[in-house]
This record gives structure tokens, C-alpha cells and sequence, in this order.
């Protein structure tokens, strides 16, 4: 699996340090210490990898998520901003494994995810 072996504090010291440095508003969405949110990061990212050919089985979850995001006070334009701050986590710690495809591929798991996510709270 893609990210079993990773250091969840690295990774999530990387994504969030981006995605505070280009939206600092945001920081006051999360708490302090960090330490649990970048476990959250790397168990969201393991789930969604895992089961790239059966999204659709995670839509309860999904959903569950995305009204836990609600609470949180994200709104539909934050997806963006997250999903930027991953691509460029991506690319900066797969480095000359990133590619063309590979970064498609997220792209394109990124915008499925979020779109059902924002589908889900629409309703």
C-alpha cells in the first residue's frame, strides 16, 4: 500500500504547512496540536487508495465526513484549496516517481471525492 510505512507527522507537517502557508485563515479551523489530524490525513489517504475501484462503497462514509467537515465550518471553495495543498504534497514528497499519469490520477481521485462530498451537503 502506498502509504503503509509513512511517517504521518511528515506528511502531515508537509500538507498543512502548505496549505496554512497559502490560506492562513484556515489555520484557526484546526487545533492546536496537530498530531491526530496528520493520522487522519494518512488513514484518509490510505482508504481512499485502497479502494480507488469501489468509491462508491464509501458513500455513507463520505458523506459522514463531509458533514463532519460542515461542523468544522469548511465551505465548498475550501475543497480547492485542499485539494492544491495535496497535489503539491504529493508531488514534493514522490519526486521523480511523480509523473504526468500519477498526477492525473489524483487529480482525478481528488475531484470525484470532493465533488461527492459537496454533493452530500447540498442535499
Amino acid at each position: 500500500m502506498m502509504f503503509r510505512g509513512v511517517d504521518s507527522r511528515v506528511v502531515g507537517d508537509a500538507f498543512y504547512s502548505k496549505l496554512f502557508h497559502d490560506n492562513p485563515e484556515l489555520r484557526r479551523m484546526f487545533p492546536k496540536n496537530m498530531d491526530e489530524q496528520y493520522k487522519k490525513l494518512i488513514d484518509m489517504l490510505t482508504a481512499i487508495v485502497s479502494r480507488l475501484d469501489g468509491l462508491d462503497e464509501l458513500s455513507k462514509e463520505i458523506a459522514a465526513l463531509a458533514n463532519r467537515h460542515v461542523s468544522y465550518g469548511v465551505k465548498h471553495f475550501h475543497y480547492k484549496l485542499v485539494g492544491d495543498a495535496l497535489l503539491w504534497t504529493l508531488q514534493q514528497g514522490l519526486g521523480k516517481d511523480w509523473n504526468p499519469e500519477l498526477e492525473h490520477a489524483w487529480k482525478t481521485c481528488y475531484q470525484e471525492l470532493s465533488e461527492s462530498m459537496i454533493r452530500s451537503t447540498a442535499q
